[in-house]
């Protein structure tokens, strides 16, 4: 009976491991490769979410701001001049080209469109073709409210059409966007009033002083508006692509890029999310997120929560742009990275192909040299080292957080100084080229690093080189022969001492001995110590 038993139990297992395999087999046949279809779904939806999801922010931007009011104008049901196009592109506007039905453009380029007309705009709004803006109109054409999504801030375009109009271009920074000036034409500001405690014209002064391509993110958190200099608080607009593989976003690392996402959808963008952040309950560096709950934010419906991974996975694909053909000079770029991962030490924090580190990618003010203003409005108190691939195409309003160096040369020479590189001009303008060519797939960044390292070593330690040299086991030539020098060897010398013949003999890392006058040193030399004989 019991080996009946174990008979049907083995069959049974078999049974079951068949119908287990025919079922894989069935699903695999149906999708054959479920990641990658995952993947490509993940990127669309993300894509969408990046384009063109307001995460229910208009109920902000539309029903408390009433902006949509001021882009409209009292012609057309709004208040004031309204935003004519040529406007909307001077304060930085985009617009996609794509969207634009054929016919449209063709009376655009034979003169037939107003671009001073707020009508203009609001039929661009209705073709939902200003970059990271929608309008939301009634049955009648009114506009009745508007929203902004993370395009808004993150794309460009190619300018293939005319300045400000063409093709998209996801994750770039607009730094055209005059985000500040933007707000400020609302015609309500009442919430941002009350929640900083400052009444409106001090509001709209903060909001104009931040100036294009620059937004202040802390603002509404610690109510900063300035620097001690009197400059504004407000900083650039960082890129959106290249982000793959990098810890920690944003100039000062306040989270990875997802948290990022989380804190902009919901606390910049006004979104209707969840958002969890406990450091914002800190009263002394935080007293308006604190009094006002942002560490811990609960809408119903949750708009946002339910994008965030799609819009995360599309970020993460949006690789760094390859600069243009003629942009930069390769040969001079081929020395800039020998500089890079040699004398200059670049690389130290801006790690290829990363170009920032692997890991806790933070340093303090101190580390960097310069003030800890910024730094000082993040949790971690440090600044975060930035990616360098795709650096050319966000030169406008210039380099680190706050744009303080107007060019690249002047923020190589900023660090030339702190740390004492003693960079020629030449040298800076060699570094400067290879910046504007990253990311570069002409450059073996391992084996710069492996030369850089051997040179290194031959500047930091004593070596020693002779072809044929005997190598003895004592300082004497009346030792045993252990080995001899090739014709190329270097080896390291540890110390030194005066052998039985009065001529001083070297010690290698390895313990062994050569004569001083069959070799020729290199390196740091001068310190080796005296070693006892034999």
């Amino acid at each position: 009976m019991k080996g009946v038993l174990n008979t049907l139990v083995v069959v049974g297992a078999v049974l079951i491991v068949l119908g287990l395999s025919m079922y894989a087999a069935a699903v695999f046949a149906q999708n054959p490769d479920p990641i990658t279809d995952n993947a490509q779904r993940m990127i669309e939806e993300g894509r969408q979410t990046f384009r063109y999801d307001t995460f229910g922010d208009e109920a902000f931007w539309g029903d408390s701001l009433r902006l949509h009011e001021a882009v409209a104008g009292e012609a057309n049901g709004g208040v004031g001049p309204g935003l004519s196009p040529n406007a909307a592109l001077a304060l930085g506007l985009k617009v996609d080209a794509e969207a634009l039905p054929a016919e449209l453009v063709s009376q655009i380029e034979a003169g037939e469109v107003d671009l001073d007309d707020p009508a203009t705009t609001l039929a661009l709004l209705q073709l939902n073709a200003v970059v990271g803006v929608t309008g939301f109109f009634d049955d009648s054409g009114i506009l009745t409210s508007m929203g902004i999504q993370c395009a808004l801030c993150h794309s460009a375009v190619d300018n293939s059409f005319a300045p400000g109009i063409g093709a998209r271009l996801d994750g770039w920074a607009n730094r055209d966007l005059n985000v500040g000036a933007i707000i400020a034409l609302a015609p309500d500001l009442s919430v941002l009033t009350e929640l900083l405690g400052v009444d409106d014209a001090t509001v709209r002064q903060v909001l104009n002083s931040w100036g294009p391509g620059k937004y202040d993110a802390e603002l509404m958190l610690d109510g900063q508006a300035m620097q001690p200099d009197g400059e504004s608080g407000a900083t650039l607009l960082p890129p959106a692509f290249g982000l793959a593989g990098v810890n920690l976003h944003t100039w000062t690392g306040w989270g990875s890029v997802t948290h990022w996402n989380a804190f902009v959808a919901n606390l910049a963008m006004h979104g209707q999310g969840t958002f969890y952040d406990p450091r914002l309950n800190n009263p002394e560096q935080f007293p308006i997120a604190a009094q006002a709950g942002f560490g811990d934010v609960r809408s119903v419906p949750d708009l946002i929560t339910p994008e965030l991974a799609a819009l995360h996975f599309y970020q993460l694909a949006i690789p760094a742009p390859r600069p243009l053909e003629g942009s930069f000079d390769p040969e001079a770029a081929a020395r800039g990275a020998e500089l890079f991962v040699g004398r200059a030490g670049c690389v130290r924090c801006h790690v290829p192909p990363l170009f920032t580190e692997p890991g806790w990618n933070m340093h303090t003010a101190d580390e960097i040299g310069i003030d800890s203003f910024q730094s000082s409005r993040a949790p971690d108190l440090h600044y975060r080292t930035a990616p360098l691939a795709g650096l050319w195409t966000h030169q406008t309003g210039g380099f680190y957080h706050d744009g303080r160096f107007a060019t690249l040369p002047d923020v190589i020479q900023h660090y030339n100084a702190f740390f004492g590189l003693g960079l020629t001009d030449e040298e800076v303008d060699e570094l400067t080229q290879l910046l504007l060519s990253l990311p570069n797939d002409t450059i073996d960044w391992n084996a710069l690093q492996a030369n850089a390292a051997a040179e290194a070593m031959i500047t930091t330690v004593c070596t020693a080189a002779g072809a044929a040299a005997n190598l003895r086991s004592m300082p004497s030539t009346d030792a045993e022969v252990m080995g001899e020098l090739g014709q190329e060897e270097r080896v390291e010398l540890i110390g030194q001492t005066e052998g039985a013949d009065g001529v001083i003999w070297f010690q290698t890392s390895d313990g062994l001995w050569v004569r001083s006058d069959v070799v020729t040193i290199e390196g740091a030399c001068d310190a080796l110590p005296s070693v006892e004989n034999g």
